[in-house]
């Protein structure tokens, strides 16, 4: 045996070749990571940018088909085994890491945070984080008091995806063949999962249940697949088709807000369908598109963005919730910081790793550094205990997480409290009025803060009719208003608590208006919370009332400062009597000025008409 043929048998095994490169896809997925992050950051920025989740979802579609379409065409089969373990390799340390870290902080700062959090992390670890989140009744949309895991349950669906397509693209190849039945078959599976949403969307269905579910919410993914069927070399326009598709999935990021009801009828579909013609015009051979898409700086992020999807979302809720007094800005700034930092450096010196070499080369490179110098036998120790130290916490979290958490009480109290409301009965006004308005005369609509000091509002106004739900902002309000007049049970004042989680438009409180007519009063209870968009809610709240003789402000804001300490560590929610108090004599401050209102005079009353003789 020669030289050379030792040296070519002793060398170590080849890594497999990198997957071919689609050009704009890195930075799509930039577009996408950014939109998601700045909606969650800065709340009101980007009303649609959620829809990020969507675009990834047709990116993975498109590029998870086009992998399986190349290996069946290059060697004739699928290996499935394979194309498991280079998902594990891509999906599965970042994912670890970043359970890990965030359940260990979570056991550090304690309290709220860490409510739910087994079910949490058997979510992750079992790829049915939205599944398990809807058979808790757990609420995407809830800002006031988020799971400090929530952003996986869009992994659980590209995982479940990644688990079950290649069977379905296999099944096509073998029994298909052309192209274009199997593009049919693609397309109808599309077909079933936007009625899915359509019809549950018209059911009634809760929100959460139509995004989390695989079944209403695969859809991008099929479209994706759709494109990768197809494919981008015979259509010439695609790339100027796809520069004006990138551009109305820009303008849904700004004007397809997540309260709109045109979210589920048809809003993510065209987000979809957008999404698919931009990637056919980025990917197309030659396209402007794909090389504008390519610059450095969106490469990177687009590099790193599964990384910073996965970071951005728990690093929010721990930051929050240790400093939850800081502005909404520094606390965006300081998750800001954390994310970019924790992506880059799990990028560097684990995903990257793991993805050329594997699990078991990793590992065995780790053992190998006991062997070697000081700065490697240490390096080798510290990131050991690291891990020890991080797997511990984590367990310690899951066992001893409280079942639920302080505002969760307060708020199942208040759904208690008004659930033992008797029903309600419209009762004539006295003629000669209580300088307080009684109960009877007041309709509620209210958002969590408002359940967590129901106790204390009906027995400041006993006959009060209150509906009260986690996660509702004012957009919720004319429909709810509209059902109880056409039923005959409008109330001479309502109270509106509904500023909490999310921008409050004037445009809204005028359609509230035009719904109770001008012989309802209503009052307006402003907002506290660690949120950015908590001031533009008050200053709309404020110039309303001031605008209107029947609107009236509680100033729950100012009534809470000098005692802050009496909310939950959230500072959103009453913590208990106390607090509830103050958002009841709030309250009852409003009703107050309202009942001093002079009687309107009419027009003989000023003396501007003459009186009859």
């Amino acid at each position: 045996m020669t030289m050379a043929t030792k040296k070519k048998a002793s060398a170590p095994p080849a890594a497999p070749a990198p997957p071919p490169r689609f050009g704009g896809l890195d930075g799509l997925r930039a577009i996408a990571v950014a939109t998601v992050i700045l909606f969650h950051f800065v709340p009101g920025a980007l009303p649609g940018g959620y829809i990020g989740v969507d675009i990834f979802f047709v990116i993975s579609g498109f590029l998870i088909t086009s992998l399986l379409l190349r290996e069946h065409a290059a060697t004739g089969r699928i290996g499935l085994r394979s194309f498991w373990n280079r998902r594990a390799r891509r999906l599965l340390p970042a994912l670890a890491l970043v359970v890990l870290v965030a359940t260990a902080g979570a056991l550090a700062i304690g309290g709220d945070v860490l409510v739910g959090i087994g079910r949490q992390v058997l979510g992750a670890a079992t790829f049915s984080y939205n599944w398990l989140g809807i058979a808790a009744n757990a609420s995407y949309f809830d800002q006031a008091t988020p799971e400090l895991l929530r952003n996986l349950w869009s992994l659980a669906v590209e995982e479940q995806f990644y688990l079950v397509w290649p069977f379905v693209t296999l099944a096509l190849l073998v029994f298909l063949k052309r192209r274009r039945w199997m593009l049919a078959v693609v397309l109808v599976i599309a077909g079933a999962s936007i009625a899915a949403m359509l019809l549950l969307s018209f059911a009634g269905a809760d929100p959460t249940r139509l995004y989390y579910g695989t079944d209403t919410h695969a859809f991008g993914l099929a479209i994706g697949a759709a494109v990768a069927i197809v494919g981008t070399r015979a259509v010439r326009v695609l790339p100027e088709l796809g520069t004006l598709a990138l551009a109305g999935v820009l303008a849904l990021s700004w004007l397809l807000p997540e309260d709109s009801e045109w979210v589920f009828r048809g809003g993510l579909v065209l987000v979809a369908v957008l999404t698919a013609l931009a990637i056919a015009g980025a990917t197309a051979p030659g396209s402007r598109l794909g090389r504008a898409l390519d610059v450095r700086p969106l490469r990177w992020v687009g590099e790193r963005s599964y990384g910073l999807y996965l970071w951005h979302w728990p690093l929010l809720v721990l930051v929050t919730a240790a400093w939850p007094a800081l502005p909404g800005l520094a606390i965006a700034g300081i998750a800001l910081a954390a994310t970019v930092t924790a992506a880059a450096v799990s990028y560097r010196w684990l995903e990257q790793p793991v993805r050329r070499l594997g699990f078991r080369a990793v590992a065995a490179a780790w053992a190998r550094s006991w062997r070697g110098g000081r700065v490697r036998v240490a390096t080798a120790a510290v990131s050991g205990l690291a891990i020890a130290a991080l797997v511990a916490a984590a367990g310690v979290a899951v066992v001893t997480a409280p079942a639920s958490g302080r505002v969760e009480d307060r708020i199942q109290a208040g759904l208690e409290s008004i659930q033992s409301q008797p029903p309600m009965v419209l009762e004539q006004a006295s003629d000669a009025p209580a300088p307080l308005p009684g109960g009877d005369q007041i309709i509620a609509i209210g958002d969590s803060v408002m359940l967590a000091a129901a106790d204390e509002v009906i027995a400041q106004f006993p006959g009060i009719h209150m509906d009260a739900a986690v996660s509702r902002r004012m957009t919720a309000a004319p429909a709810i208003l509209q059902s109880l007049k056409d039923a005959g049970q409008m109330r001479p004042i309502v109270l509106l608590g509904l500023g909490t989680n999310g921008p409050v438009a004037e445009s809204t409180l005028d359609e509230i208006m035009a719904v109770v007519g001008p012989d309802v009063s209503i009052v307006l209870v402003n907002a506290q919370a660690p949120r950015g968009w908590i001031p533009g809610v008050n200053e709309v709240l404020a110039r309303y009332a001031q605008r209107y003789r029947n609107v009236e402000l509680a100033n729950w804001y100012d009534a809470i400062q000098p005692r802050i300490d009496v909310l939950a560590t959230d500072l959103i929610h009453a913590g208990g009597p106390i607090g509830g108090g103050i958002y009841a004599g709030a309250i009852r401050d409003a009703m107050q000025r309202l009942a001093e209102l002079p009687p309107l005079l009419n027009s003989n009353d000023y003396g501007l008409t003459p009186r009859p003789a």
